[in-house]
């Protein structure tokens, strides 16, 4: 209840760059948590942890969206609105991103192989087929990360519609991830510095974090987002049909909104997929 009272999604929207602090906190909370009580388990127990934190805000974000879209005169606005919450959902995602990416450079080789089991095996299976440079590959790799990816939005919104805020299970386990990912990459490369050099710098730690991030986030953001963009659109949906408001005149307003978020989503998706594919590779 403690870490569930830290903001008020009301006032949150107004400052959201807040809840990357609470997102790091919701998330560093869940790893120590999870290595004292369930270690053997810790590397899905800790995701579970965040999502219980995190569900009141974003049970809390969806019911305010949906009370917009029953007062909203015009839909531009109401899409300005929603970016409000989007921004405030991303700087969550990206506490808990940065506290996975912290906990996984700092905590013992041992902890870590433990902590991060389950999102390290994802992550050598998305690895396990690297695409090759010539236009046909590049092509079916493009189809392949885009309609992958689709998948996920299909869980997203599925998961909003049916459970209310259950979105935040798929966002939080692509946050672990993430940070898992860029994590590794800190961790090989300070490695290969000590080695090669023999100690590693404060410019050198900067440079080794800034490159890892900066290579996840190019295509990370826009991805992340579309799945923020279907999450919130599910969930709209989902508190509509609660709240009954499929009997009222404004319904129409709710499902127009819908599509404009799930098509805003798609379109994120093809951006991720287009940089993933054919920009990241060339620039790292």
């Amino acid at each position: 209840m403690v870490l569930e009272g830290l903001l008020n999604p009301l006032k949150a929207e107004k400052s959201p760059w807040e809840m990357f602090f609470i997102g790091f906190a919701y998330s560093s909370v869940a790893i120590l948590l999870s290595l004292w009580i369930f270690r053997d388990q810790a590397s899905m127990v800790m995701v579970l942890l965040i999502v219980m934190a995190a569900i009141p805000v974003m049970y809390s974000v969806i019911k305010l969206e949906e009370s917009k879209d029953m007062e909203a005169s015009q839909e531009s606005k109401l899409l300005k609105e929603h970016n409000k919450a989007i921004s405030f959902l991303m700087y969550l995602f990206l506490g808990i991103m940065v506290s996975s990416l912290f906990w996984y450079v700092v905590l013992p080789a041992d902890t870590v192989s433990v902590l991060f089991q389950k999102q390290s095996a994802t992550l050598q299976a998305v690895n396990g087929n690297p695409a090759t440079g010539n236009a046909v590959s590049q092509l079916a790799a493009f189809s392949l990360v885009f309609l992958n990816n689709v998948k996920v939005l299909a869980f997203a919104i599925l998961f909003a519609l049916v459970y209310g805020a259950g979105a935040i299970f798929i966002l939080t386990w692509n946050a672990t991830v993430i940070g898992t990912a860029i994590g590794n990459f800190v961790r090989t490369n300070i490695d290969h510095y000590v080695t090669t050099i023999g100690i590693v710098g404060e410019n050198s730690y900067f440079h080794i974090v800034s490159i890892g991030l900066l290579r996840y986030a190019l295509h990370g953001i826009p991805e992340i987002a579309a799945y923020f963009y279907g999450a919130l659109a599910g969930g709209i949906l989902s508190v509509a049909i609660i709240r009954k408001h499929y009997r009222t005149p404004h319904f129409r307003t709710v499902m127009m909104d819908f599509s404009e978020l799930v098509m805003i989503a798609i379109a994120f998706l093809l951006a991720a997929a287009f940089l993933e594919v054919y920009v990241t590779p060339v620039l790292f």
